[in-house]
């Protein structure tokens, strides 16, 4: 699979119920510990004081990515995404060429 950075802003409808947030953001959870056990989700951060996400997620392409991954989140109507397809850097420490 490849690797993407993914940056998602989520936006709220204005008059959307809290009960509809809620719903939508448990299932949200649920959601990204199933991709999470795929492998599909690799790592999800927050920055400091932002209600953005940033993330390491993988699929075998960005069409894949799009409607197989990011598409089947419950907020994803109300989502953007900046994503970045990556590859490996020669000099990643953490790379398969590191030395222990």
């Amino acid at each position: 699979m490849r690797e993407f950075l993914v940056e998602i802003t989520t936006t709220v409808p204005e008059g959307t119920g809290q009960d509809e947030v809620d719903r939508r953001r448990a299932a949200e959870a649920v959601r990204a510990r199933e991709l999470a056990a795929t492998g599909n989700l690799a790592r999800l951060w927050r920055p400091v004081g932002e209600l953005r996400s940033i993330g390491i997620w993988r699929a075998s392409d960005e069409e894949e990515l799009h409607a197989k991954v990011l598409g089947t989140l419950p907020l994803r109507p109300w989502m953007t995404f900046t994503v970045t397809a990556l590859q490996s850097h020669p000099n990643d420490p953490g790379g398969p060429d590191a030395t222990p």
